[in-house]
């Protein structure tokens, strides 16, 4: 890929330092494996995989490994609402109890890390916007405190292994309170897994399926989808925690033997790095990639425009300043300030994406025409309170994601 490397404006030299600078981590055993991309002005520029997919069988991380990508499935499911907004199936300002009961009179806590039964009743519904925009009052178990963050796990089970379906989920969900009153706030929640099931329902068919017919099919995304194949799993990278004293546990789980009820379109599903460079630049293509168009330019640019207040902005997220350098559209971050920027990674401004819980990440920046993905897999605390363990902790491997924005940055020339 030299040839593609100079043609799109990087030096060689500062690109070849990448994969060892990587290495590094993984021969620490910080991570088990990683699979990069970089993508620029409609070219491949270089792909790097490194370590191991599965470190106990010996098996290497390759380009076509499968990963749970888990939050970047976030942007796909709001893409596919957005597909029929242009239909004029719903509209944003829709109240979402147009399509789900479950969610009708919902109360608030008067402290979102109160009691459960201090509640007052909701100002208004939580409309369509307020689910792409993380501001529906929803939340998280792993992102709240106190009894709601338990409530969570007690009533919904698992975030990433659900036994219910679908409609016994929104049930158990609209049960709960909301954390905060419907536009109040961001709080990163299971909105999108409600977006997704209201998508399913007004279409009368699962989620995996729209997702397949409407954007999977038409992009050629063939490993992408909520449950892998049987004939595919040696392909599935396993997920790895840190240990304390050091090296690597497997704390992967396996999928059913045939496909759940529940698909979360929060963080459900699993892809390969092609198949994600894919949506990423039909995203940079504003609705168009190869001659394949799923979406009107304009639709584009509402899901990748800020939508957040400089008030919501100015509240911390996962512990860290998030939006000191960002704001938050419809499913996806994009960067308002590359300066302010540099202190968690790379980018130009404007440039949009969404990471993934495990650690996977990716960004479209049109100001340099440039796609860049990082694969890994990489466990993080997801029971109740965790966002207390993860205040001022950076997990060692993860350093890894700004190692590499910042390596591409510095490359081009």
């Amino acid at each position: 890929m030299d040839g593609a490397q100079a043609a799109a404006g990087f030096n060689r030299d500062a690109l070849a330092g990448m994969a060892p600078a990587l290495k590094g981590l993984v021969d620490q055993q910080a991570l088990s494996g990683i699979v990069t991309l970089v993508w620029r002005r409609g070219e491949i520029v270089q792909v790097d995989a490194i370590g191991h997919r599965d470190i106990e069988a010996g098996l290497p991380m390759e380009r076509d490994t499968l990963f749970r990508i888990a939050s970047m499935t976030k942007p796909v499911t709001t893409l596919a609402a957005l597909m029929l907004v242009e239909e004029g199936k719903l509209k944003l300002d829709d109240p979402i109890t147009k399509w789900l009961p479950e969610f009708k009179d919902m109360k608030v806590l008067t402290d979102a890390t109160g009691p459960l039964d201090s509640t007052v009743p909701a100002a208004r519904d939580i409309t369509v916007e307020d689910l792409m925009t993380h501001r529906s009052g929803l939340a998280y178990g792993f992102t709240s405190l106190g009894p709601i963050a338990h409530a969570h796990e007690e009533k919904l089970g698992s975030a990433l292994a659900n036994p219910h379906t679908p409609d016994e989920w929104m049930t158990r969900l609209g049960a709960l309170p909301l954390s905060y009153q419907p536009g109040e706030r961001f709080h990163y929640s299971h909105a999108t897994d409600v977006l997704g099931f209201l998508v399913a329902r007004i279409e009368g068919k699962p989620l995996g399926q729209v997702l397949k017919e409407r954007i999977f099919d038409p992009l050629g995304m063939h490993d992408t989808g909520f449950w892998t194949p049987h004939e595919k799993r040696h392909r599935l990278a396993k997920l790895y925690a840190a240990k304390p004293e050091g090296g690597l546990k497997d704390v992967s789980w396996a999928d059913p033997d045939t496909p759940a009820a529940f698909e979360g379109g929060g963080g459900g599903l699993v892809s390969t790095v092609d198949d994600y460079l894919k949506f990423a630049r039909l995203m940079l293509g504003r609705g168009e990639v190869d001659g394949v168009r799923l979406a009107r330019p304009e639709t584009i640019d509402l899901m990748t425009t800020n939508r957040l207040t400089d008030e919501q902005r100015g509240h911390a997220f996962l512990g860290m300043p998030f939006w000191l350098s960002q704001g938050f559209g419809l499913g996806a971050s994009m960067i308002l300030d590359a300066e302010k920027h540099q202190w968690m990674g790379a980018g130009g401004e404007g440039a949009f994406g969404w990471p993934g819980a495990f650690g996977t990440w990716w960004q479209a920046d049109p100001v340099n025409d440039l796609i860049l993905i990082y694969l890994i897999q990489d466990s993080m605390p997801l029971g109740p309170e965790a966002v207390t363990a993860m205040q001022g902790q950076r997990p060692t491997g993860r350093i890894g994601c700004p190692m590499f924005q910042k390596m591409v940055y510095a490359a081009l020339t």
